[in-house]
């Protein structure tokens, strides 16, 4: 019996660079990945948070990543969300490996962005404005890097210290043009990140210029918004599936319950992989994520490749 292989968030990253994950989540909706086919994610209310459940399969593999949601926790000086992936061989059922599950949340989350991003924002998308100072913020800018020319970055978050690290580190890891601003920078911004655990709107969706694109990831509860009202019924609006959105997009929920937003105007993501479906360009763009299991599965299995091949390849010998 093959030993289960253990991957840490370490591992994990050296396994399998950003560039890598995203092509990873193109080739899985281009391979007739059918989002809409998830189970839905188990959440179980405890007494000091959440136990989530959010199992996948498909062709190679089986998998289900446990992860916990503990609101008290940073005060404690603790993570807020914990977590671990189980992967499976699918033909048998074996497990695998046991993959550190925030770091291939915060990777999958960052990475199904900038796919996004690469299918709808502006070629020459150049100045970043993003709205968070955590692990999620950081990876969003590693990952949107990879598909467009950012020259500028904006930080835009309640805890001037937390802003102050985060572009100290921006700077000294990406040299780019990167600083502290407002909400009200978004009226320049070519790409919108939304990085966040807020449950009201972060900014003005008027002020969106036509060909900005908007990414909102921060939250799967139909209590939390990023995004306003004039966001999301100004712009086009993609979703990792519609089933999904219609039941945990809070950034989404108010406006197609109100009648405001047609749950059949929303543009599933593999529709753009695929080709069947196009953006208009004339206005903005949002792409409301919520984090759907096919995602973990699809990032898990490539690191799951990439650790074997990099633990196999034969050692280097100097000459």
């Amino acid at each position: 019996m093959t030993a289960t292989r253990i991957i840490s968030e370490n591992g994990l990253l050296r396994a399998l660079p950003m560039a890598a994950a995203i092509d990873a989540l193109r080739a899985a909706l281009r391979s007739g990945t059918d989002p809409e086919s998830d189970p839905p994610r188990t959440i179980v209310p405890v007494e000091h948070g959440q136990l989530l459940l959010m199992p996948a399969h498909r062709n190679r593999y089986a998998g289900v990543k446990i992860a916990t949601v503990a609101p008290d926790n940073p005060a404690a000086g603790l993570p807020r969300v914990q977590g671990q992936y189980l992967l499976f061989d699918a033909p048998t059922l074996a497990p695998l490996a046991l993959l550190d599950g925030i770091a291939l949340t915060t990777v999958r989350t960052a990475a199904v962005s900038a796919l996004a991003a690469d299918m709808l924002a502006a070629p020459d998308a150049r100045h970043l404005v993003v709205f968070g100072t955590g692990p999620q913020a950081h990876r969003h800018l590693e990952a949107l890097r990879v598909v467009r020319p950012l020259t500028r970055v904006t930080v835009v978050g309640r805890t001037p210290a937390n802003v102050g690290r985060f572009v100290e580190a921006a700077r000294r890891d990406t040299g780019l043009d990167v600083g502290p601003g407002d909400p009200s920078a978004v009226a320049t911004a070519d790409l919108v990140a939304c990085c966040t655990t807020a449950r009201t709107p972060l900014f003005d969706g008027t002020l969106l210029m036509p060909h900005a694109t908007v990414m909102a990831v921060g939250s799967h509860e139909r209590g939390s918004r990023e995004v306003d009202s004039a966001t999301v019924r100004g712009c086009t609006v993609v979703v990792e599936s519609r089933s999904a959105a219609v039941r945990e997009a809070g950034d989404l929920i108010p406006d197609l319950d109100s009648g405001h937003l047609d749950r059949e105007s929303l543009v599933p993501l593999a529709d753009l992989a695929t080709g069947a479906a196009t953006a208009d360009p004339a206005r903005p763009r949002l792409f409301k994520s919520v984090g759907m299991a096919w995602e973990d599965l699809a990032v898990a299995g490539a690191a799951y490749e990439a650790a074997e091949e990099e633990h196999s390849a034969p050692p280097a010998h100097g000459g």
